[in-house]
């Protein structure tokens, strides 16, 4: 989890574009959303986050293979308060550990 959370940001994630839709209802929670293509809205209270994602090449480390997903995250109407609760949970929803 970040600090802090611009309205705007880029992050790459080390999955499949099928993982992370598996995953997103749950990161998002019971805010309203809608899909459309590679895109999702979400409506968070007064406010609203688009999220866009682009495949990228796998990251390839000796031989292990690290599919890539570039998302945009795009808050409108949202302090930094209400970005930084909505995100604590989308980032522990989407927070994978290995072991």
């Amino acid at each position: 989890m970040q600090s802090r959370y611009p309205e705007s940001f880029e992050r790459e994630m080390a999955c499949t574009e099928a993982e992370w839709l598996g995953w997103l209802p749950a990161a998002i929670g019971e805010h309203p959303w809608q899909r459309e293509g590679a895109a999702v809205s979400v409506q968070i209270g007064s406010g609203a986050l688009a999220l866009s994602w682009r495949r990228g090449e796998p990251r390839v480390i000796a031989l292990m293979r690290l599919p890539r997903l570039y998302v945009r995250f795009r808050f409108t109407g949202l302090d930094e308060a209400e970005r930084q609760a909505f995100m604590r949970r989308f980032d522990l929803y989407m927070q994978r550990g290995g072991g």
